[in-house]
């Protein structure tokens, strides 16, 4: 536990004054990393994530009680690849800071502290066995001999550091746990942050409680009255926000966070960009009026943006060109906003989630400098340098359930908070190529209509995290009314998942989707068939573009 001078030091810093431990988490550019600091915060534990070259000034800055290296991308035999300041594993035995290295952060541990990694001779990926070889801190007793886990690395530890011990091996005899228990300083080959590891919360729990021993004492409500806090000092007591709702759950969150902060200089605009599900203008701006209470003004844009998406294929082209656009509508509403109070709004509210910002291209100076770009979110990545706005992001760093959770916090409704995620760039990204070709959009409105009813009326959709329909670029022969056709493929994906970040795909029963299928090929023109996706994330990212 840590000792009562170190909690006064934390809580007299303001720097994790939540709770009275605070655990710091080095990312080293792993697409997991954020996932580490969720299920450290799950557990009721403050976390910070800083990035993995910081120094020693600014790791003890936060007064540390654990230190997690995570995983990453690069090899430590790579020059130039990111390590931990030359005195970190002798201030962390001085003030006796208990360490946890994940994949990459393991191997940094072998090789600084006299080990040696090699190149596996055979790269371990996805979900696999481990087995604890002997009695180990790190796994307790309770724990099975043998779990599945969540493996994505192509070296290994060869050789381990004096003082160390091998406690879990994988079928293959690769090392993929090592402690030195005397030290505190323990390793993991596997990403235990994942749900893919059946028992890694549970080694998270054991690490942080019963060998840090932390305590716990962070909660939703200290992100909200912190946000809130934030919001405050970011606006000025006479500055006007405009706050761009899209229907989806993340923006309604931000801007009732943000109503609560800053009340009426609050302005909310619904952009129709083209790009909408079936009659989805309309039900939002209901849901605006009549559960959110929010004043909202609609917005009509869909002719300038499609104009602009006419002929463009490459899905980066395409999310930078809406985002483009957006922010081309908010500097024209910001006009009438300074017309109407007769201040000039210098601040836009957006509803950027840390999956978007981790997916998307580090900008400089990022804290996820080491992390590599899966795909550029309009929000995030698609955004023109001069954006005449500065930007507020009170969910920046949160998962998907967690905001779900902020959201019941502030009294969402749940039948709002319960909506399957719909990507800023809309049906852009569900449209594979051209979005104005051959009327993509007007078929994908009405297939994905089709398949959300059915799985509403199946009694699945509160089961499913995200369920869409995906217009594809072919045509396939089919038989439709006696006669050959050449028509359009489409796709159906739905997925289950805990925060975003990894995903299985959802198993319907074969019946449901014949019927869907014949549904969607009799009603929808120029459909004749219909693919369900079975890929998991990873290796696919949730959406096709």
């Amino acid at each position: 536990m840590s000792s009562p001078a170190a909690k006064k030091a934390r809580r007299e810093s303001g720097v994790g004054a939540t709770g009275p431990d605070t655990v710091v988490v080095l990312d080293y550019g792993s697409q997991y990393t954020q996932l580490i600091t969720r299920r450290v915060r799950e557990l009721g534990v403050y976390s910070v994530l800083l990035p993995g070259d910081a120094d020693m000034a600014r790791i003890t800055s936060h007064n540390p009680s654990v230190i997690i290296l995570s995983g990453g991308p690069n090899s430590v035999h790579v020059e130039g690849a990111p390590s931990v300041p030359d005195t970190f594993f002798d201030h962390c035995q001085a003030k006796g800071i208990p360490v946890l290295g994940i994949c990459y952060g393991m191997q940094l541990i072998v090789q600084l502290m006299g080990g040696e990694v090699k190149p596996a001779d055979k790269a371990e990926y996805g979900r696999m066995p481990v087995h604890i070889v002997q009695e180990s801190a790190l796994y307790g007793e309770e724990m099975d001999p043998t779990q599945m886990v969540w493996m994505s690395h192509g070296d290994e530890a060869v050789k381990l550091p004096e003082g160390f011990k091998c406690v879990g091996k994988s079928d293959a005899g690769a090392v993929v746990a090592i402690e030195n228990a005397e030290r505190k300083i323990f390793g993991l080959q596997y990403h235990p942050e994942v749900t893919h590891s059946e028992r890694g919360f549970e080694t998270i729990r054991h690490f942080l409680f019963h060998i840090a021993k932390v305590e716990a004492g962070w909660t939703m409500q200290n992100v909200l009255d912190e946000q809130i806090a934030i919001v405050n000092q970011k606006v000025g007591p006479d500055d006007h926000v405009i706050c761009a709702l899209s229907g989806g759950v993340d923006s309604a969150v931000a801007a009732t966070l943000v109503h609560k902060a800053i009340g009426d200089r609050l302005h909310c605009c619904f952009v129709d960009n083209g790009l909408l599900r079936y009659k989805e203008g309309e039900r939002v701006m209901k849901m605006f009026k009549d559960h959110l209470h929010l004043p909202v003004t609609k917005i009509d844009d869909s002719a300038r943006l499609l104009a602009k998406l006419k002929g463009v294929a490459d899905p980066e082209k395409k999310r930078k060109t809406i985002g483009a656009q957006f922010i081309e509508v908010f500097k024209e509403y910001k006009d009438d906003v300074e017309k109407k109070t007769g201040v000039r709004p210098k601040f836009l509210v957006q509803g950027t989630l840390y999956p978007d910002v981790i997916e998307s291209c580090p900008p400089p100076g990022s804290d996820q400098k080491h992390s590599h770009t899966i795909k550029s979110h309009h929000n995030v990545g698609g955004l023109p340098k001069e954006l005449g706005f500065e930007l507020v992001e009170p969910l920046r760093m949160l998962f998907k359930d967690e905001v779900r959770k902020l959201g019941l916090l502030m009294d969402v409704p749940q039948a709002f908070i319960s909506r399957h995620p719909f990507p800023g760039p809309g049906l852009a990204v569900r449209v594979l190529g051209d979005v104005c070709a051959d009327g993509a959009l007007d078929t994908i409105r009405a297939v994905d209509e089709i398949y959300i009813n059915a799985i509403k009326d199946a009694g699945l959709y509160d089961k499913i995290w995200q369920a869409f329909a995906v217009f594809l670029p072919i045509k396939s022969v089919g038989v439709q009314g006696d006669q050959r056709t050449h028509s359009h493929v489409v796709g159906l994906r739905a997925i289950t998942s805990s925060d975003g970040m990894t995903a299985d795909w959802y198993q319907f029963e074969p019946k449901f989707l014949q019927e869907v299928s014949a549904k969607i090929c009799n009603e929808v023109k120029n459909v004749n068939r219909v693919v369900y996706d079975i890929t998991s994330k990873p290796p696919s990212t949730v959406e096709w573009e």
